[in-house]
Parts: structure tokens; sequence; C-alpha cells
């Protein structure tokens, strides 16, 4: 899966990559299923929708873990979720509130917005939920639009 537009996922496959990454190992079916309180066969479904995609590797009865380009693209993700919410806490809302207000609607905005919009706030390094990284694509852009 190519992260040109950062769409391609449904929230909940958002969260599941998110938390992968956070775990940075590999994450059990069952872990998943009680952290997110759905039942384990849903997230057999959404590991064998992510697995198909390239994001995820399986190993029966070892759990799951991010493929390198789930990595790079959980990475975006999680960028794009403190990027967000460190926004929305310069409009008033607590820490929390910004995370919860992100998790609602963080997969309908695009790479290039998010891009943009961490030119805009300067490139910050850390969020309200953490350390914020930049890949090259964000800081060569900033190098262009600067000459």
């Amino acid at each position: 899966m190519e992260i040109s537009d950062g769409l391609g996922l449904s929230a909940r496959k958002v969260t599941y990559l998110r938390y992968m990454s956070e775990r940075g190992g590999p994450v059990k079916t069952s872990d998943l299923a009680e952290t997110f309180d759905v039942d384990p066969s849903t997230i057999t479904k959404v590991l064998g929708d992510l697995a198909a995609a390239g994001l995820v590797q399986l190993a029966p009865y070892h759990g799951a873990t991010l493929s390198p380009a789930g990595r790079q693209y959980a990475a975006f993700l999680v960028k794009r979720h403190r990027i967000l919410a460190l926004a929305l806490t310069h409009y008033g809302l607590s820490d929390e509130e910004a995370c919860r207000e992100v998790a609602r609607f963080e997969s309908f905005v695009s790479k290039d917005t998010i891009d943009r919009m961490c030119q805009a706030m300067g490139h910050p390094s850390h969020g309200v939920c953490g350390e914020i990284t930049h890949d090259n694509d964000c800081l060569k852009r900033n190098t262009r639009q600067r000459r």
C-alpha cells in the first residue's frame, strides 16, 4: 500500500496500526480483541486485510507484526494524529479532548494536508501525546517552498 495520500484505510484499521506501532513488537489477536473490545474473529479478518495490503506480517501462534511498509505507514499515521491533536489544542481543547476528537476524523485527512500543517507549525518535534517525527518528503517540500 502506498502512503501517497494517507487516505487508504478505515478509522478502525488506522487505530490498529497505530497501536501495533506503539507496541513495537508482535501483537496477538487476543490482545487486540481485548484492547479494543471486539470479537477475535473481527481482529482476524482485519489483520488478514492488512496482511493482504502488505502492511502486516502474520505468524500463526506468534501474532502480527508490521511489515517494513506497515512501519512506514504507521509512522505517518502516528504523525498525522499528533499534528492534528496539537492543532486542536491551540483552539482550547485539552490534550485528552484533542486526542479523542482527532480519532474521530483523522483518517479523512490527507498526507499532503498534514505535511502542509506540519510546515506551517514549524515542524514541531513534540505533540500532545508524544514525539513527532518528520519524513524526508515533508522536509523536502519545506526546502522547495522557501526557494
